[in-house]
């Protein structure tokens, strides 16, 4: 690449699956960016929404020969968006959501240089067993999902035992639509 590629994100995952393309990047991470979106705002535009507000938060502190590429990513269930748990109940209430049926994990992303952008969201259908309450319990207690979109890691043992049907990008679920940006970095070439 002619350009130097720049993750703006301190998700491990993300650096994990960006690192999977071989392509050399750094992490750049920026404090306090808003990452609200508007309560009118329909559900299957909020994961972009926010990706281009962190965009537009790194423009300024971007180099001329720079790719920034943000992202965000959100879990829909019944119209609802699902965050990061606020604690173990709020965990709990989400898997239960989840339990017994299919939902979708957006990832919006934003990929900015100077003088191009590129700017897209990916979709993945996810469908879940019931999950007993001791499944339930066992995966909260023992992985301590609050730093994921959903309470959940497909990655980890609940995606294991839980997950039925994917339809869609799985590196999606894990946050990162990996394909979708090696696609959009070599149409930039």
């Amino acid at each position: 690449m002619v350009k130097k590629l720049v993750l703006a994100s301190n998700s491990p995952r993300r650096r994990e699956l960006l690192a999977g393309l071989g392509i050399p990047f750094e992490v750049r991470i920026l404090n306090g960016i808003e990452e609200s979106y508007p309560s009118s705002m329909p559900v299957s535009e909020v994961a972009l929404h926010i990706a281009g507000l962190k965009a537009e938060a790194y423009r300024s502190k971007m180099a001329s020969d720079e790719i920034i590429i943000t992202a965000d990513t959100v879990v829909i269930v019944d119209d609802e968006i699902l965050g990061k748990p606020v604690d173990k109940a709020d965990a709990d209430r989400m898997l239960r959501l989840l339990s017994g049926r299919t939902h979708q994990v957006m990832t919006g992303v934003c990929l900015v240089a100077e003088g191009w952008e590129k700017r897209f969201s990916v979709t993945t259908d996810v469908t879940f067993k019931i999950l007993s309450d001791e499944e339930i319990n066992y995966y909260i207690t023992t992985y301590k999902p609050f730093d994921k979109a959903g309470a959940y890691g497909i990655q980890e043992w609940i995606g294991y035992i839980g997950v039925t049907a994917l339809k869609g990008s799985y590196y999606n679920v894990m946050g990162l639509p990996v394909q979708r940006i090696y696609e959009a970095l070599n149409a930039k070439q």
